[in-house]
């Protein structure tokens, strides 16, 4: 797949893909990135790619024309029967979560418009952006960490880049735990400063340890994320041993109220 990137900071993601496990995505040719600076495509000895509001305000506004040039050279390079959609990071979007990322994941990829300043010119965004995305309910300083944050989700669902193939099948919100929260994990030694592991863990008995990790996951998504359980009820995954626990009394008391 092809994530083509436009930013007016491009150099912000050539440590990104060359550091860490997901580097695999990248230097594999499996995730393709490409930064496309829209200064490339401004006329004028400055470059110039903002300007002020109209009807006043503070900051600046990113212009069109400089970004609908950078995309018609990004579209005529990909050549594409099927125009790749091209994603803004916004306030506005919907917020990004594992199904979103599954879906990415399962894509030709995309062009990921990072904004800056003020915003981007609405008459640019009405004819051209296909997707509007967001990280949460807070603003950044432009959509590049955004789109890192994308990518990153991405390509560690590649095939081969985790050490282990299965790492991801049992993130917390994959469907592979009822989009619950993961469990807690350990590590040696099985003493640390007068704490030991839980027992189930080194018991050996692959059963028991199943168990264990699938009561400590409603546990710590009835203390920390209650409405993932309801999500979960709704939609009927939830068994009868599931239910048993998490109407046990700890629980109750420890659950944060929705």
């Amino acid at each position: 797949m092809r994530f083509d990137i436009i930013t007016l900071f491009p150099e912000l993601f050539t440590p990104f893909v060359e550091v860490g496990v997901t580097r695999r995505a990248y230097s594999s040719g499996q995730v393709a990135v490409q930064c496309w600076n829209p200064r490339d495509y401004a006329p004028g000895n400055y470059r110039r790619v903002d300007d002020r509001p109209f009807g006043g305000g503070p900051g600046m506004v990113m212009m069109a024309q400089p970004l609908a040039d950078c995309l018609a050279a990004i579209r005529a390079e990909r050549a594409e029967a099927q125009p790749a959609p091209l994603v803004l990071f916004s306030p506005i979007g919907e917020r990004i979560d594992h199904a979103q990322v599954q879906g990415w994941s399962d894509s030709q990829g995309a062009i990921l418009l990072c904004g800056r300043y003020e915003g981007v010119d609405q008459r640019f965004i009405d004819r051209h952006v296909d997707v509007q995305l967001s990280l949460g309910d807070f603003v950044l300083s432009g959509g590049e960490i955004a789109a890192m944050a994308l990518l990153d989700a991405v390509a560690r669902l590649q095939p081969g880049v985790l050490h282990d193939e299965g790492s991801h099948q049992f993130d917390s919100f994959n469907p592979a735990l009822d989009g619950l929260l993961d469990c807690p994990h350990y590590t040696r030694p099985e003493v640390w400063e007068g704490e030991t592991v839980p027992a189930a863990l080194l018991s050996g008995h692959h059963a028991n340890i199943e168990r264990w990790r699938r009561e400590q996951s409603l546990r710590n998504t009835a203390m920390n994320r209650p409405e993932l359980l309801e999500l979960a009820r709704g939609r009927k995954q939830l068994s009868r041993k599931d239910e048993q626990l998490l109407a046990s009394a700890d629980l109750v008391n420890l659950a944060k109220p929705l």
